[in-house]
């Protein structure tokens, strides 16, 4: 039986599979939203569990229970601040005080503090009696200094414990600490099956298709689309409103989530420049394709923002700049 409720078929699959092979270390790599995150749960769920099966951890356990909690003696999440909070996992009593006398803002990397207390965890003697486990998402958010401070852990581990690395985006990693784990790809799930699934979660029926569409095929982003209020028609007339200087549907946007879908608006451009099919938008949604010259240059404008997205100087100057320049190549075929 599978530890969370309403785990999709293809992750329930994937868990089965990985349980069925021995290992210390798995590096789950993928584009986001394949469900990295699930499946390193059912992962260490499995490996704690009193009562595991083939298929899992069996949710009923103490152990299973704990994690459910977020208190699991013997199960350490190494996130950056932002992502424990954000996904509702304790921080450390340091980081805990620092934050709450305002001496700084939550990490959005791994900090190599808290990478040494993951050491530290891992050579203890296990609380419960069936081994440890370390958790690592996303993995890509350890810096030079963190991700060294846990290489000689991860190849020579004391005692019983299980490493899971999950990442978004595995290039970013060291080599080293690629090498040291044995690599998992997460599936993409098939179209049918992942609408059936977010059905189940509760996404309209009818909205699914073109929220999947929208998301690359990505079930874990659609139900962040979803639940961030943005509906499928308003994606259906993103582009032409934009290309009409409307810019009230991304007005409020972070400067991610508009990086991302200006991404996403210019690759379909340039595809149906060369005939091929778009990928995120319906073809009929898009305006008269631009300078061929225009979004060349867009694209780079636009892989080079993505360096700077977390850090702007100034998110509102940024977003103007955007919107302004999105405008400009979207008119400049006519």
């Amino acid at each position: 039986m599978s530890f969370q409720s309403g785990i999709a078929p293809w992750i329930a699959a994937q868990t089965t599979q990985l349980l069925a092979q021995r290992g210390h270390a798995w590096l789950l790599h993928g584009p986001s939203g394949l469900g990295q995150y699930s499946l390193s749960m059912e992962l260490v769920s499995a490996w704690l569990c009193e009562r595991p099966t083939p298929q899992g951890a069996c949710g009923n356990c103490v152990s299973c229970h704990a994690i459910e909690v977020r208190s699991h003696a013997d199960l350490f999440v190494l996130m950056p601040e932002t992502t424990l909070l954000a996904r509702g996992w304790p921080l450390g009593e340091k980081a805990q005080a620092e934050l709450d006398d305002k001496k700084r803002k939550a990490s959005k990397e791994i900090r190599v503090d808290a990478m040494r207390e993951a050491v530290e965890f891992s050579q203890r003697t296990s609380a419960l009696g069936r081994g440890k486990a370390v958790l690592v998402f996303p993995a890509e958010r350890m810096n030079n200094v963190s991700a060294n401070a846990l290489l000689k852990t991860l190849e020579e581990p004391a005692g019983d414990v299980k490493f899971v690395l999950a990442s978004e985006a595995a290039h970013q990693l060291l080599p080293t600490i690629r090498s040291r784990c044995l690599g998992h790809a997460m599936d993409w799930p098939a179209p049918d099956a992942a609408l059936h699934w977010l059905a189940s979660q509760g996404v309209d029926g009818t909205a699914a298709p073109a929220l999947l569409r929208a998301t690359g095929g990505r079930p874990d982003n659609v139900l962040l689309l979803a639940n961030s209020g943005r509906d499928a028609a308003g994606w259906a007339r993103l582009p032409r409103a934009l290309q009409r200087g409307d810019v009230d549907l991304l007005r409020d946007w972070a400067v991610g989530d508009m990086l991302d879908t200006l991404h996403k608006l210019c690759h379909d451009l340039q595809v149906v420049q060369q005939g091929a099919k778009p990928r995120f938008f319906l073809a009929a949604d898009l305006p008269t394709p631009a300078s061929h010259v225009a979004l060349s240059q867009w694209g780079r404008d636009l892989a080079q923002a993505m360096k700077t997205m977390e850090h702007p100087f100034n998110p509102g100057l940024m977003q103007e700049a955007l919107l302004s320049q999105a405008i400009t190549v979207l008119n400049s075929g006519q």
